[in-house]
Parts: C-alpha cells; sequence; structure tokens
C-alpha cells in the first residue's frame, strides 16, 4: 500500500496540467480527498463491516479543510441531483427513468420502433451506464427494472464490466473506460479487514458502488462515494482473484485500441501493475507454476468444486502476465519482477499444455496408468487413478477434438469441461495451435450440448445427484443445468467471437450468434438459461443483465471488424517457444538442481 500511495502522491504534486490527467473527474477541478491518509479516502463510520474505506469527490461546500478549499467539484444541491442527472441521460434512454440511489437508473425502454437488435443493444448498454463526479465510470450488473431484489445487481462488477468495456473501445468512446481503470485502480490499495484480518496488497475489487449522501457539516451539498467490496460483504465471503487479472487485460486492450499508451506509462498505474503481480507470484508452499486458489474466486463465484488450480484463474493468469510483459516500463526497479515473470510463463505454458490436455489419445494414456510411482521420471507424475474417468466421458469424448480439463491436483482431475477456461486458453495462447483447433472442433462436433439452444454452456456437464450434493452443498441455485452447474451464458459469446477469429474460424461464432439473435432479445436479455439444452430462462436469472448484451454488442463488433479482436489476444513469442522447447528436451534429474534457481515448479 506505501508504495502505491508514494505513486499516488506523486501525480498528486505534479503540475497542474498533470491533475486533469488522473481521470477521477476529468476536466474539473476535482480532487480525492482523504481525511486519513491524503490520498482520496474516507472512514465509512458506523459500518457493518470492520473496517474499510470508501473514496470520495466532493461536491460543494465551503468548509471542507484549509488544505483543500481550493480543490472541489460543483456543487449540487440534494433537491436537483436527480433531476440533473436524468437530464444527462435522456439522450440514451427511450422511456421513463427512475433513480435506485446508486448514480445509476432503471428504465422502461421503448425498443419497439428500434431498426436492429444492436441498436436495442447499445441503448441497453447506455441505460446502464454509472457516473461518478458526473462521469461514467462503468456499468452496472443488470438494469431489470420489473426486480425488486436488487442485491448487488446495482453495483460495478470488474469482471462483469470487461465486455462494455471492450464495447465502448471498439466504439470509440475512450472515457469510460480510462475512467473505470483508474478509478479502481484507486481502490487497490485500500485497507482491507475481515475479521481481523487483511489480504494481501495488491488485491482489486470484486465490484464497487456509486453513493451521492449529503456532505458532513453541509446538509445544503453532496459528495459522490465509491463504496468497493473486496469479497467481505459478497456471498461465501470470497476474494476476487480474477479481477486484478481482468483489469489487466483490459489495460492492455485499452493502449492497443486506443493508441494512448500514457495511462499505462504513468507511475500510480505501473505500481499497481507491479502490486498484483507481486500477489499473484508470491512464494508460497504449492509446487506447481499454477495459480492456487480457493472456489467461487472467479465467474463461477459459488461452491462448484473449483478449489485448487482451476482452468480459468490459469488461462486468465496467463494472459495478464504475458499483457503485464508488454506494459511494464524496462528499469532496474522492475528487473527481478520481469524475471519471474518470464520464469513462470515458461513453466506454467509446459504444465497446463502437457498436463491439462485430454483427448482421445490421452485419455486412452490415462486409462492405462500405473499408479504409485515413487520416480523422479515417473509418468504418472500426478498418481491419477484411472478409475476416476468418469463413465459420460468415455461415450462423449469424439474422435476429433479435445479439451482443457477444468482442474489437476494430486490425485485429482476434473475432467469437467468449463467455456472461459478454453476459450481463453486459445486467445492468451496458452493453448497450442493444434490444441486450439482442437476445442473449436470440439465446438462443432459437440454443438448440442455446448451450445444447444442459447450459448454457451458455462460447464458440461452439470453436476447431479450425490455428487452434487456433496461438492456444491445442496446449493440450490446450482442445481443440475441452471446457473454455474451447466446453465447457458450468453455473455460467453464474446469470448468465443475473439478464439474463433484468432484460429481463422470465424464461421464458428457467426452460427453461434444467430442462435442467440433468435430468441434473447425476446427473452429480455437474460443473465442465464437452464436446461441441458438452454430452453427455460433461468429460473433466478437477472433480465437485461449487462453483460449479455455486452456479450452479444461484442461478438457483433469484432466480426464486422475481425482485426479489432487484435487488442484481446496475446501472440507467444519465440523466446518463450524456445524456451518451452528446451524444457521438454531437459533431463528431469536436472530441472532439480538449487543451482542458479530461485524458485522451481513441479511442470
Amino acid at each position: 500500500m506505501a508504495a502505491t500511495s508514494e505513486a499516488i502522491v506523486q501525480v498528486l504534486c505534479s503540475a497542474g496540467a498533470n491533475i486533469s490527467r488522473m481521470g477521477l473527474c476529468p476536466n474539473k477541478s476535482n480532487l480525492l480527498v482523504s481525511r486519513n491518509h491524503g490520498l482520496g479516502y474516507r472512514r465509512k463510520k458506523g459500518s457493518r463491516h470492520k473496517s474499510y474505506n470508501m473514496i470520495s469527490a466532493f461536491h460543494g461546500g465551503s468548509n471542507v479543510s484549509d488544505r483543500f478549499r481550493s480543490l472541489s467539484c460543483n456543487c449540487s444541491k440534494l433537491d436537483s441531483v436527480t433531476d440533473k442527472s436524468s437530464e444527462k441521460r435522456d439522450s440514451f434512454l427511450k422511456g421513463e427513468l427512475s433513480t435506485n440511489g446508486n448514480g445509476t437508473f432503471s428504465s422502461t425502454l421503448q425498443i419497439g420502433g428500434m431498426s436492429s437488435l444492436e441498436d436495442e443493444a447499445w441503448e441497453l448498454l447506455r441505460a446502464s451506464m454509472v457516473y461518478y463526479c458526473d462521469h461514467p465510470v462503468g456499468t452496472i450488473a443488470a438494469n431489470d427494472p420489473s426486480d425488486s431484489s436488487i442485491l448487488n445487481y446495482d453495483q460495478v462488477f470488474i469482471r462483469d464490466f470487461i465486455p462494455s468495456g471492450i464495447a465502448f473501445l471498439l466504439k470509440g468512446e475512450y472515457d469510460i473506460v480510462r475512467n473505470f481503470i483508474l478509478h479502481t485502480l484507486q481502490l487497490q490499495s485500500w485497507e482491507k479487514t475481515m475479521d481481523c484480518h487483511s489480504p494481501g496488497q495488491g488485491l482489486m475489487p470484486a465490484s464497487f458502488k456509486v453513493r451521492t449522501v449529503p456532505l458532513d457539516g453541509d446538509d445544503s451539498a453532496t459528495e459522490d462515494i465509491l463504496d468497493p467490496d473486496f469479497g467481505e460483504a459478497a456471498i461465501g465471503r470470497v476474494a476476487p482473484v480474477d479481477s486484478g487479472l481482468w483489469w489487466i487485460i483490459l489495460l492492455r486492450a485499452y493502449g492497443k485500441c486506443t493508441g494512448d499508451l500514457s495511462v499505462q506509462e504513468r507511475v500510480d498505474v505501473q505500481t499497481g501493475i507491479k502490486m498484483i503481480l507481486k500477489l499473484c507470484l508470491a512464494d508460497g508452499f504449492d509446487m506447481f507454476p499454477t495459480l492456487l486458489v480457493t472456489d467461487g474466486s472467479c465467474m463461477i463465484d459459488r461452491r462448484m468444486g473449483i478449489h485448487g488450480h482451476p482452468l480459468e484463474i490459469q488461462a486468465l493468469f496467463y494472459s495478464a502476465l504475458l499483457s503485464a510483459r508488454e506494459m511494464l516500463t524496462r528499469e532496474d526497479a522492475s528487473a527481478d519482477l520481469i524475471t519471474a515473470l518470464n520464469n513462470r510463463l515458461v513453466a506454467l505454458s509446459f504444465h497446463v499444455r502437457e498436463y491439462y490436455w485430454i483427448d482421445m489419445r490421452k485419455l486412452n494414456e490415462i486409462y492405462r496408468y500405473k499408479t504409485e510411482e515413487y520416480s523422479y521420471d515417473a509418468v504418472n507424475k500426478f498418481n491419477i487413478y484411472p478409475d476416476q474417468i468418469p463413465p459420460w466421458l468415455v461415450e462423449w469424448m469424439p474422435n476429433k477434438g479435445g479439451y482443457m480439463i477444468g482442474n489437476l491436483q494430486p490425485a485429482h482431475m476434473d475432467f469437467r469441461f468449463f467455456s472461459l477456461g478454453n476459450l481463453w486458453s486459445i486467445v492468451s495462447s496458452l493453448a497450442t495451435n493444434d490444441q486450439s483447433h482442437a476445442i473449436l472442433d470440439l465446438y462443432e462436433t459437440k454443438w448440442a450440448d455446448l451450445v444447444g439452444g442459447m450459448p454457451l454452456k458455462i460447464c458440461y456437464p452439470a453436476l447431479e445427484g450425490q455428487e452434487w450434493r456433496i461438492i456444491t452443498g445442496s446449493d440450490p441455485k446450482n442445481t443440475p443445468w441452471s446457473y454455474h452447474n451447466g446453465g447457458s451464458w450468453p455473455t460467453l459469446l464474446w469470448q468465443l467471437t475473439v478464439a474463433s477469429i484468432k484460429m481463422n474460424r470465424p464461421e464458428i461464432a457467426e452460427r453461434a450468434v444467430k442462435v442467440a439473435e433468435r430468441r434473447i432479445s425476446r427473452d429480455k436479455w437474460p443473465e442465464y438459461y437452464d436446461t441441458k439444452s438452454a430452453r427455460f430462462i433461468g429460473k433466478q436469472a437477472r433480465l437485461f443483465q449487462t453483460w449479455s448484451i455486452a456479450g452479444y454488442v461484442v461478438a457483433k463488433q469484432l466480426l464486422d471488424n475481425p482485426e479489432a479482436a487484435k487488442i484481446l489476444v496475446n501472440v507467444e513469442d519465440s523466446e518463450l517457444v524456445n524456451a518451452f522447447s528446451c524444457m521438454i528436451s531437459a533431463n528431469p534429474r536436472r530441472k532439480r538442481s538449487r543451482k542458479g534457481i530461485k524458485q522451481s515448479f513441479i511442470i
């Protein structure tokens, strides 16, 4: 936290022109004021949580403090807040608006006269925008005016905003993405405590909410407050491991799309990248190069048996490492970090490609595994018992095609197919060229299972019976073929599209988009679909789910302009390929040598 604080101080103390570059309240004389550290934080009093900070931008008020008296936002009277914001949104919405007290709006859109499904999607996407200090900073998770149970769907989630951010970038609307990147960066260094314990520095929040509240000591003015959730209020209290990884991926996409590298070159942004990397690359007890996480630490944020080394996290981790390596400034202070990053990339790529991959040949090899091998050159390194091969896989695995399994731990392979992990393995080049084509071959061969009536299955197959009761704890939301347990999620369209374009097979994505277009608008853009073939709208699915809308928008944008997919794709460089080849031919016993090696992994 100290490192980030110093970096922010450096930016805040620079010339006045640089203050406007913070992007926190662009083109205004706004400054994030800290009452504790002088860095944009505000202690929330009377909270039911142990302790955390909220970031605030003051609106008006003449008694802020002598130190910051000249640094304030425009004054907003309490009785005019709603009217002022509503006028700002009129150009985006066709219908009536009602505020939900979060800087966001629910709406009843009159979409019958729109010229196309894409126009409708854009209207809905704009209606979900969240404003902080009169500037857009993100999109809420869902904007369903008929739903009285909001829960946390009125918040801006890091992972949920990614397709929205990509859509705005491809549309040429860069400010909202820049603001999002810089605001969430400020949240990174806050104090995060749950039951007297604080997670490691560098953790990004799962989500944040914009609140407009009366300014202390002045009832005639208001202040906007960013109220983050690092997992201390989440269901299950799980920290969002994927948030920081997605943030790095979006930061790279912003630079590539806009050509503006000044954001990623800023001192505070460079420090933020390093903090995320240090948190991910920290030494621990684990012998594997994969990232060890708890259950529910990514898109699947409920108990689903993905604790350990889930593929989704590894694919995002690999992509974030490659992206960070591109963006880190080359300086002496970064040398050790870059060395550690390169070493991890090589080990991680080998490990996942070699041990997560499954096709008919590998399945037959596992079927003939010998167990209880004690040897440095053992074939069955993880002591996988052949009886773990599930009966469904024996019949389901096609002769052509393959995929990365969902998880790998000692004596355990999770043979379920997870869409996001496999698709992002293609996008990030974690999968080899042949493996990437095989994954897409699997989609074509098993179209009815993985796409069905609505793309895309989050995982296949669903946990059922006693397995469901044990692994999910009898979760009533994750019943078989619902939600995370085999439900179908339209937002995954954009990842499928990027992967298909990268492998020069866009017809796969085009086919999936056509399937979605048959009913997604009529069904009011649900969060997910239920049943094995996705025939029903999810029983607890929110309607007008923002990332379902944004996923469709991005898929259409990329199919119209395939070259734009390059802002998301990671291309493996020749040095990494050479290192990978050397690793394959290396002697297993030589890898155990301690000479000149700071950290070793089982690969």
